[in-house]
């Protein structure tokens, strides 16, 4: 009895503390222990000292990883710059990944650790533990685990990036149909849909909704109206390229659950936000979500799940020198 006592309880760690994989291990917490044990504080003190100083790195570094492990899981793919002969139309070149930001942030962290660790970490660690410590500064603690010890892919396509990425102007089939494959239930696709509570869009991403939404001149009936014709006075025609507006209306400087709120009163930014609202089991998750203490809960658990979406196989991909280029 006490012996099968003991092996559940290891078990019960063991869940908590390796991802295993056909048998080998890929992540665990506190990969870096022995090889580079100031790991985690070196990142998480550059990257609050960031958000300090900006609080435009959280929403920024939190889409970087989202969009990165989306195409070939979380391997640091989209860092990748185009070089003559490899890579030349990357994840960055790609329609959905053009206005991402914060590759030099990462590369600053990457430099930092190479100064202490060199050749230790990954690039694809360095991009989960940062967007992890910039949406956590606002708490000063970690918001959820960050598993480690992944590796740095070598490949990155444009294509892979247009076919795989999730679009703001998608319905909710299209969003689940690319949030199954990797292991992300409707939950998962809801609560991550909160990571819009902070940061703010171009109006030029809304223009078809607020102007031509069936091609007609006319405006996305389930946008609330009110709202609407105060969007349209942000962002009137001719539209500024340059203009931006909130994602979360009033709050998108804290990352809460009011962007639920605000898409239960029918203001979510994008066709993806209004989406929640056209099925009834992802309605009544958003309705839930309402609650803070319940979504902080649930966007740790998604963000672990997804931070975790691996691709390369035991033993491939390399530890990056540079960030932006392979070995």
């Amino acid at each position: 009895m006490r012996s099968s006592f003991m092996f559940l309880l290891l078990a019960l760690v063991l869940v908590n503390t390796v991802m295993v994989c056909n048998g080998k291990k890929l992540l665990k917490m506190k990969y870096y222990r022995r090889t580079c044990s100031s790991v985690e504080s070196i990142v998480r003190d550059i990257t609050w000292r960031k958000v300090a100083e900006n609080a435009s790195f959280a929403p920024k570094l939190l889409r970087l990883h989202y969009h990165d492990c989306f195409v070939r899981g979380c391997d640091a793919s989209i860092l990748l710059d185009s070089t003559d002969d490899q890579n030349k139309d990357n994840e960055k070149a790609a329609g959905p990944n053009r206005s991402l930001s914060g590759y030099e942030f990462i590369d600053e962290i990457k430099a930092k650790l190479e100064e202490e660790c060199p050749g230790v970490v990954s690039c694809a660690d360095i991009l989960a533990l940062a967007a992890r410590d910039a949406v956590s500064y606002q708490f000063q603690r970690p918001m959820w685990k960050v598993f480690t010890g992944r590796k740095d892919g070598r490949v990155s396509l444009a294509s892979e990036a247009s076919a795989n990425m999730p679009s703001a102007s998608s319905n909710l089939t299209t969003l689940l149909a690319k949030f199954q494959p990797h292991g992300l239930d409707m939950m998962d696709l809801v609560t991550l849909s909160g990571a819009h509570s902070i940061g703010t869009t171009r109006c030029v991403l809304l223009s078809r909704r607020l102007y031509n939404f069936t091609g007609r001149g006319d405006t996305d009936p389930s946008l609330d109206p009110e709202y609407a014709e105060t969007l349209k006075k942000i962002c009137p025609i001719p539209l500024n390229p340059a203009t931006r507006v909130e994602m979360d209306p009033q709050s998108s400087g804290s990352f809460d659950s009011h962007y639920f709120q605000a898409v239960n009163q029918h203001k979510g930014m994008f066709v993806s936000d209004a989406a929640l609202l056209t099925d009834q089991q992802s309605a009544q998750m958003a309705q839930v979500l309402e609650n803070p203490v319940v979504f902080i809960a649930r966007f740790a658990h998604s963000m672990k799940k997804m931070n975790e979406i691996i691709t390369l196989a035991y033993g491939e991909g390399e530890v990056r020198k540079n960030c932006r280029v392979v070995n």
